[in-house]
């Protein structure tokens, strides 16, 4: 078959499954539209919460980023995987123990304060929209290619699934759409990489033909018999030396830089809202720790593979392009143009297409969101299998939207009217809010989708920057330290939400040109300056909480019986 009927079979055959699992599992309460009334299983759980964080920049965008940044690129690989150690170990017990709905809920009753609460829902709704800004935008870049679509048509089609399983299934319909979807994903990610492994080196084992040598099919699948029995990686470095670029495993992101980076990730993770309400869907507190090491096991088959498909992609991209004729150029380059997320500008009228790190003479522009997603195609693999990673992609993408939608309509019916505005609220007005906000929210994302704010992977790392410096100094201190009051947490959140997106905001938009290690402050860009707003956060939650009367008993003994065994 073609590769458009295998691509709208595939994705039809998974839509209509999530689709049937959320008619079969609609909600009829609140307890199972917020947290699927806490009787998931751990190892599903563990599944679902792999889904719903695998987001669209896991998938499509991470191993990209490495590709083309080389073994800068890591520190996406340690930082998003380390915070479920953080999760597992800080907070996710004690949250599943607290028994609420809601991380603003938590913070609103430790702190005694509807204020406090309030401006965690704030926090909360603004992560969350940083964050599914990156996902509809993967649904928009799948459609564009693989379904012959433009980007904003296959955000409208995105945003109708995503609704149609979190408004009708809730929490307890996402869970089990989830699991599935995980499924779909992992497999996506890893036939092409078992595939492509085993063509360039032989080795049926991505993570182990990562550190290979090339074998005699590999030599001529890319075209050059003299590569035959060197390391990949070598290849890969002095392709980059030759047309300029900095060694592959070599970095040039500074230390301090990529510190903070990939601590904002690490405590990022630990701190999104979207991640922490899955432990409120288990049934006990015990199953809360193993929900979060099943999902590190699930998360880790995917994030050991990725730095084998960046070094994939980067080879045969490198191979297949420069130095080709435009008029012989590969057919999935030609594909990709069409989008336009791939171009070709011949600068010196040659016909030949140049890929430098010199910007006067580089001739190839290519989004570093599409390399994973036209890994397979590059490879030449079957038909299948490139579909596949279609409907892989668009399951990323949509498990992480659905996840966010459920904790915005939960932040604005649960937190702000029944919790703030109208306390009288009944459930079945409760639950009637909750799918209106869902709704609302899913016209919102959309929007975000058509009109993007950054490339997918670096808009999600905003989003774990944000939630670093806002929220998880306050749910880690809540649950840690009795003598942390209210001025304390509100000021902290206040002023760590509000340097770090200011930061992000002037070096990324209003001020682009001075988005260079030269302008940021003491070298820390964009990416990493969570990190240094969770400092503040800390140090204002600290400082003002010893200033101000400490909390009253009830609430230190609160605090007491959350860490009681």
């Amino acid at each position: 078959m073609s590769l458009s009927a295998w691509t709208w079979l595939i994705v039809i055959l998974t839509f209509s499954v999530y689709l049937a699992i959320a008619i079969w599992s609609r909600a009829v309460s609140t307890g199972a539209f917020y947290v699927a009334e806490k009787s998931v299983h751990p190892i599903a759980n563990g599944m679902a919460t792999a889904a719903d964080w695998m987001s669209a920049g896991s998938f499509i965008s991470m191993a990209s980023l490495i590709s083309f940044m080389g073994r800068d690129g890591s520190m996406y690989l340690m930082g998003w995987t380390g915070g479920y150690v953080l999760l597992a170990l800080c907070l996710a017990p004690y949250l599943r123990k607290y028994g609420k709905f809601t991380v603003p809920h938590f913070i609103g009753d430790r702190y005694d304060s509807q204020a406090a609460r309030v401006i965690a829902l704030l926090c909360t709704v603004f992560i969350s929209f940083t964050y599914i800004a990156g996902q509809m935008r993967g649904v928009g870049l799948v459609f564009s290619r693989f379904l012959n679509m433009p980007i904003n048509s296959g955000v409208l089609i995105g945003m109708g699934i995503v609704f149609f399983t979190a408004v009708l299934g809730g929490m307890k319909g996402t869970t089990y759409t989830q699991v599935v979807q995980y499924c779909v994903l992992i497999a996506a990610y890893m036939i092409p990489a078992i595939f492509i492994s085993l063509m360039m080196t032989g080795n049926p084992i991505p993570l182990l033909g990562f550190g290979d040598s090339i074998s005699t099919a590999g030599a001529k699948m890319l075209h050059n018999p003299a590569l035959e029995g060197q390391f990949l990686l070598d290849v890969l470095d002095g392709l980059h030396r030759d047309l300029g670029f900095v060694a592959y495993t070599a970095g040039t992101r500074p230390r301090l830089d990529l510190f903070c980076i990939v601590l904002a990730l690490m405590v990022g993770t630990a701190g999104l809202p979207h991640v922490i309400i899955r432990f409120f869907t288990v049934r006990k507190v015990s199953d809360a720790r193993s929900s979060a090491g099943w999902a590190l096991v699930f998360i880790a088959i995917l994030y050991t593979t990725a730095p084998a498909v960046a070094a994939f992609a980067r080879t045969n991209f490198l191979l297949t392009v420069h130095g080709r004729e435009y008029q012989q150029a590969p057919a999935w380059f030609q594909n990709w143009e069409t989008t336009g997320l791939v171009e070709f500008t011949d600068k010196n009228d040659d016909g030949i297409m140049q890929y430098t790190d010199d910007p006067a003479n580089n001739e190839v522009v290519i989004d570093r969101d599409i390399l994973v997603l036209a890994n397979p195609e590059i490879a030449g693999l079957p038909n299948w299998v490139i579909a596949l990673v279609t409907a892989g992609g668009l399951a990323a993408a949509l498990s992480t939207a659905a996840g966010l939608l459920l904790v915005i309509s939960a932040a604005v019916a649960h937190d702000l009217f029944k919790g703030v505005i109208k306390p009288d609220l009944t459930e079945t007005s409760e639950l009637l809010l909750a799918r209106c906000s869902a709704a609302v929210a899913v016209v919102i994302a959309g929007l975000f989708g058509i009109y993007p704010p950054g490339f997918v992977a670096q808009v999600v790392a905003f989003a774990f920057g944000l939630a670093a410096a806002s929220l998880f100094p306050v749910l880690l201190a809540g649950v840690f330290s009795r003598r942390t009051n209210t001025a304390g947490a509100i000021v902290g959140m206040l002023v760590g939400l509000i340097f770090t997106s200011a930061y992000i905001v002037y070096f990324k938009f209003i001020n682009p040109g001075a988005n260079h290690a030269e302008y940021w402050w003491f070298g820390i860009s964009p990416e990493g300056i969570g990190a240094i707003g969770m400092l503040l956060n800390f140090g204002c939650l600290l400082l003002v909480s010893r200033l101000t009367p400490p909390p009253s008993p009830q609430i230190i003994a609160l605090v007491e019986q959350l860490r009681e065994p």
